[in-house]
């Protein structure tokens, strides 16, 4: 997950394809478990639990998704490895995102991936006003992932399947990639190494939709950072970019890597097409009434860890 100047960006895998699938590239579905804190399988229809610890999330639709936020107020930097799945529906024994909380929603179909993205007041969901984000992702600076346990599902190829690629204010986006192939694989679709770089990099696409809720089709975007350079006979070359930052290394010797120069912009960015809207997408579930609030105290946290994108400040990298 991205949460960027102030962008919550996911990405993860998955392969969009309209008919049932059953065989997928390899490095696309995930082998592992699905974490102590997750229900065995997506689940509809769980109990509303507003303090769950659950990290399995679904990307289905433009009001069948989950977003990882923190389980109490705090900056995204101080909560990545616990990180807990919030849903727009009652599923995954999972947090309920409150009704009112999204603004505007676009989720769109590729060939190589679906996306979501969108807008609205996600102090709702324990993410502080002000904070610049973070980034989630199976990786994690120990291996364990981010957070540790985290999942996620779709069922947009015909049937339920757990990636194995993925990366999850007031806006956030996210990518699911299932498609592979000898140039592009699933990690590189849902590359996790660019975390200051923002959502309208990493995923790029239209993001003149808030106060909208949107089904779309689209043209398949490059990997985040790859350029390409030339084609010869029918193959094409790339150069990617790699964000700049320093470092001290566990035997305090000082490290740089990266590139110097941040691109303004990714190389293209796809168009979208046949776009259904939708007047708003909703639970239901009135929390307040239930005498539950759809965040959670907790502490508050001191401010935002990262500036804007491209600036050469990152509050972690992984």
């Amino acid at each position: 997950m991205y949460l960027l100047p102030s962008t919550l960006v996911f990405l993860a895998a998955y392969t969009g394809t309209a008919s049932a699938q059953t065989n997928f590239p390899p490095g696309v579905i995930a082998t592992g478990t699905q974490g102590v804190t997750n229900p065995p399988k997506p689940t509809m229809g769980t109990a509303i639990n507003q303090t769950s610890m659950a990290r399995l999330l679904s990307v289905n639709s433009v009001d069948d998704f989950c977003l990882f936020a923190p389980p109490t107020m705090q900056n995204i930097s101080d909560s990545e490895t616990f990180e807990v799945a919030w849903c727009t529906k009652q599923r995954n024994n999972a947090r309920l995102i409150p009704d009112g909380t999204l603004t505007g929603v676009s989720f769109i179909k590729t060939d190589a991936y679906v996306q979501v993205y969108g807008y609205g007041d996600f102090t709702r969901l324990n993410i502080p006003f002000g904070d610049f984000g973070g980034e989630l992702d199976p990786h994690g600076a120990l291996g364990d992932g981010n957070p540790i346990g985290g999942n996620v599902t779709s069922n947009i190829t015909g049937s339920d399947q757990n990636f194995a690629e993925w990366m999850d204010y007031n806006q956030f986006c996210l990518r699911v990639c299932t498609t592979a192939n000898s140039t592009y694989s699933a990690a590189a679709m849902c590359w996790h190494e660019l975390d200051e770089m923002g959502c309208q990099f990493v995923m790029p696409g239209n993001y003149n939709f808030n106060n909208t809720f949107e089904t779309c089709e689209a043209e398949v975007a490059y990997p985040p950072g790859w350029y390409p350079t030339a084609t010869v006979d029918g193959t094409t070359s790339f150069s990617t970019f790699a964000q700049f930052f320093t470092g001290v290394g566990t035997d305090g010797v000082s490290y740089t890597v990266g590139d110097t120069v941040t691109p303004s912009a990714p190389f293209m960015t796809p168009s979208s097409s046949n776009c259904q809207t939708t007047s708003t997408i909703s639970n239901g579930v009135a929390l307040e009434s239930l005498g539950i609030t759809g965040a959670s105290s907790g502490a508050t946290a001191s401010g935002p860890k990262a500036t804007g994108a491209g600036t050469g400040k990152s509050y972690q990298t992984v």
